[in-house]
């Protein structure tokens, strides 16, 4: 074929006289520079290539990371897992070969991206992220991804959605806010992981977490500067108590000393706000994670106290009983999953009080048919998200419209093994989810979503809106 014969077939003569044009209107110094970008904007972007590896999560376990190829770039996506998976969420895929990571690799998934998924995405437009998505579900062929796995589909999902952003030549977030059909964008509230227990940390104390939210900051710089200061206040109490052995943290960067209940945890917390000056502008969130403690119909509060456990066991009218008595001593506004993951019935009953916002963590597991039966029971009032339970972006933005829609709150969510992805806290801007909790404000796998939400606020400038006290639904 001729050089001219070339240019005919791919109507190129037209496309270059444009660049040509187009460089002598804007004067540049750089013809060939321009010119050379004025023609790559002008070709549509496809999908070229997938190529996937197995990296670490922040606890050194295998995960699955995605180099996703476009003639515009390439777009890097990696997945997070949790410390267990429950039986409603998408499946990861580990290899179970003891000899290997002690049967945590991911060979498998890896393999499944590079074989199967990246021969069925070649030639896709990145900016049909629904498309996309399809086409991995319809590969896979089971209700769970078990078959190529949830964490390949998802790291392959989420760098399509890189490569999306960048041939629209928009942020992440907003391009995560087009295809939701949301036209406002909003900072979440930071939900700060300050005391870690339960599988997150070796200590005594069986709860999971307890977090503060900056509700009352202006933007979500000022939210990140009181929750560094209250975070270093409450290492200081605790150092003042127990000791600097008590500073040791957890899986999340939580503090992670031992605590004989969740009073004393929540004075702790109470004290160390104090101390900041910002009392009633930082409010309080709980995690209990519930179902770590339950055994059968009554909980162990001292589960991990091995000389005190099985000698106090609550019922679940205790319980609630309890919540009520710490929801009125101390500011909290959120719950997360109070009772075991199969207990809808006192979770409805709790929830129906309107003492704070009730989360669906393992209780929901972010599977639609899940959140459509508490949605219809009343069985809380907020959805934890964490896409590594669902599997694509887009199962994820259809699952918090759902939420939405009931006028619940929506949580988005990291996960116990993180890794160096911030797509979270695009998720959570472009989602106006309200509130994010992505851990302390320590560990880098934890700040980076913090950091990247900083670069957000100033990108948007004068646009940028702090969820702040509509926290709750972000309207």
């Amino acid at each position: 074929m001729s050089v001219q014969e070339y240019l005919d077939k791919h109507m190129l003569s037209r496309k270059i006289e444009d660049a040509v044009n187009a460089a002598v209107r804007a004067k540049t110094s750089d013809p060939v520079l321009f010119i050379a970008n004025h023609l790559k904007k002008a070709v549509s972007s496809v999908i070229t290539k997938v190529k996937a590896r197995q990296i670490l999560d922040s606890r050194g376990i295998p995960t699955v990371e995605v180099d996703l190829h476009t003639n515009k770039g390439v777009f890097r996506a990696s997945v997070p897992s949790g410390d267990s998976s429950g039986t409603y969420e998408a499946i990861e895929l580990r290899d179970g070969d003891k000899g290997m990571y002690l049967g945590n690799s991911v060979a498998k998934a890896v393999k499944n991206i590079n074989e199967k998924i990246s021969e069925a995405l070649i030639g896709m437009d990145p900016k049909l992220q629904g498309q996309i998505d399809q086409a991995m579900i319809d590969l896979d062929k089971t209700e769970k991804k078990s078959e190529l796995g949830a964490n390949a589909i998802l790291a392959v999902s989420i760098a399509a959605c890189k490569a999306g952003a960048a041939e629209k030549e928009v942020p992440l977030c907003k391009h995560l806010s087009d295809l939701s059909g949301r036209a406002n964008m909003v900072l979440p509230v930071p939900a700060f992981t300050v005391l870690s227990g339960g599988k997150h940390a070796s200590n005594t104390f069986a709860i999971q977490e307890i977090m503060i939210l900056p509700i009352g900051a202006s933007r979500f710089e000022e939210a990140l500067q009181w929750g560094s200061e209250t975070y270093h206040h409450l290492k200081a109490v605790i150092s003042e108590k127990n000791g600097g052995l008590g500073c040791n943290v957890g899986e999340d960067g939580g503090l992670a000393p031992d605590i004989s209940s969740l009073k004393e945890g929540l004075e702790l917390v109470k004290e160390a706000i104090n101390r900041t000056g910002y009392n009633d502008k930082i409010k309080i969130a709980i995690d209990i994670a519930a179902t770590n403690f339950c055994l059968g119909t009554k909980y162990d509060l001292d589960i991990k106290s091995p000389n005190k456990s099985g000698q106090n066991f609550k019922s679940a009218e205790d319980m609630i009983d309890m919540y009520k008595e710490i929801c009125n001593d101390y500011p909290i506004v959120s719950i997360e999953d109070p009772f075991d993951k199969e207990d809808w019935e006192h979770t409805k009953c709790f929830s129906s009080l309107g003492i704070c916002q009730v989360v669906g963590d393992d209780l929901l597991m972010s599977n639609s048919k899940r959140v459509e039966r508490a949605i219809q029971e009343s069985s809380c009032n907020a959805l934890l998200l964490k896409v590594n339970q669902i599997g694509t972006v887009t199962e994820a933005i259809e699952v918090v419209k759902m939420a939405r829609d009931a006028q619940w709150g929506v949580v988005t969510s990291h996960r116990c093994g993180e890794t160096e992805d911030s797509f979270i806290s695009d998720l959570s801007v472009g989602l106006a989810t309200g509130v994010i909790k992505a851990g302390a404000p320590c560990r880098g796998e934890r700040t980076m979503k913090y950091n990247q939400l900083l670069r957000i606020e100033e990108e948007l400038g004068d646009q940028a809106v702090y969820a702040g006290e509509d926290w709750k639904l972000s309207l």
